[in-house]
């Protein structure tokens, strides 16, 4: 698509479930060279099953992940109207065409709070308890969250119980120190990045005015929280005297705990440290169809963090935090017995999980060392002018 003379790439490795490692990378992929579980709705729930997946929150990618798109666009009546429709089409067709299975996520328009707030409650009413928020709106040109600009929105998040959901990358993209940077080591920082945002919410007024604000940080991990956590209070403890913080009789672990849902993909550290953590404030996720999922063998490799874990205590990081933050009902919909693992993937003997080689791979002008940051930027611009060769029979 293009946007005042621009290209909107999808960037390869937001889909590749299902591609062989070695060809994963920065070039856009087409809707041919994906899974169809990757906009079909049918093909995702045989994935899902597939992986013993109960339920599952999509982010939108197209727009960004937090609608960003729709920020940048001048006619602002114009986005208001497909940010809409996108919102009745994912709660009505993609959450609604199977009952339980998945999490509606909303869009806002970031632009205008009181619109936000509006949007919220107009997709409050339809049964969606989750909204996409970006990780720092400064990056989107727009006011931080210290302003009172946030008001109205943070009111109505309050109001309806409504989730404001935080992705990786939606305040920044991805941190790097240097074009020559290994693009491995921005891989490794992205998630734990987080902490900025993290950090900035627990200090800020934002969560003492408006004690029932809900905020999940989405792909971010949890064996940094521990640190983070003793960090904050140590900070506290240490500087409040002149930089005028006051939680009262609380600590800022405290608030964290209260306002805070995390997510992780394959993380045996904070399993190990999940009490430090909080137990009601951790759940899991596969991260499907996205470079780092565990699919689809999620189960498997999720039980070698979980050795040891209580039964009660996997319920509660599997599915039962998630469930109560969101306020999601499958088990009860569906019944317990069709929602364990075995009854999942009895559902899918037809969903085929064979790789499937495409496009993508390594740039080629990291063919013979260690791909750089470099290297994937220019690999995407390259696409973007025309100069990928197309895949084999596309």
């Amino acid at each position: 698509m293009e946007l005042r003379g621009g290209l909107l790439p999808n960037v390869g490795l937001n889909a590749v479930a299902g591609r062989p490692p070695e060809e994963y990378g920065f070039e856009p992929t087409r809707l041919s060279q994906m899974r169809a579980g990757c906009y079909d709705v049918r093909a995702r729930i045989g994935d899902m099953n597939a992986n013993g997946v109960l339920a599952s929150m999509c982010f939108p990618s197209f727009p960004s992940f937090a609608g960003k798109l729709f920020t940048q666009t001048a006619d602002k009546e114009l986005s208001l109207a497909v940010l809409r429709a996108y919102n009745d089409w994912h709660i009505h067709e993609w959450a609604g065409s199977h009952p339980g299975r998945f999490i509606p996520l909303a869009l806002l328009p970031l632009w205008d709070a009181k619109l936000c707030a509006e949007e919220l409650r107009r997709v409050a009413r339809l049964g969606c308890h989750a909204v996409t928020f970006s990780a720092n709106p400064v990056d989107f040109g727009l006011s931080s969250i210290h302003q009172a600009f946030w008001q109205p929105l943070w009111e109505a998040c309050s109001d309806e119980g409504t989730v404001l959901c935080m992705h990786i990358g939606t305040g920044g993209g991805m941190p790097f120190t240097s074009p020559e940077m290994p693009v491995d080591a921005s891989i490794v920082a992205t998630p734990v990045s987080i902490v900025n945002t993290a950090a900035d919410w627990v200090f800020s007024q934002v969560l003492r005015d408006y004690p029932e604000l809900k905020l999940a940080l989405s792909e971010g991990g949890i064996g940094w929280i521990p640190y983070f956590l003793e960090r904050c209070d140590y900070v506290y403890a240490h500087h409040h005297a002149w930089t005028h913080q006051d939680f009262g009789k609380k600590q800022p672990s405290d608030v964290f705990r209260e306002h805070v849902l995390t997510c992780f993909i394959d993380d045996a550290a904070g399993i190990a440290l999940r009490h430090r953590i909080g137990l009601n404030n951790i759940s899991w996720e596969c991260d499907y169809p996205h470079s780092d999922a565990t699919w689809p063998q999620s189960p498997e490799l999720l039980a070698r963090s979980l050795a040891g874990v209580p039964d009660a205590e996997i319920d509660a990081i599997t599915h039962g935090n998630a469930m109560h933050w969101f306020q999601l009902d499958s088990v009860e919909r569906l019944g317990r017995a069709s929602c364990t693992v075995g009854a999942l993937r009895a559902q899918a003997a037809g969903v085929d999980l064979s790789l499937r080689s495409g496009a993508g791979g390594k740039p080629a002008s990291a063919s013979k060392r260690p791909v750089t940051m470099a290297d994937s930027m220019l690999q995407l611009a390259s696409a973007l002018d025309g100069q990928v060769a197309p895949r084999p029979g596309a």
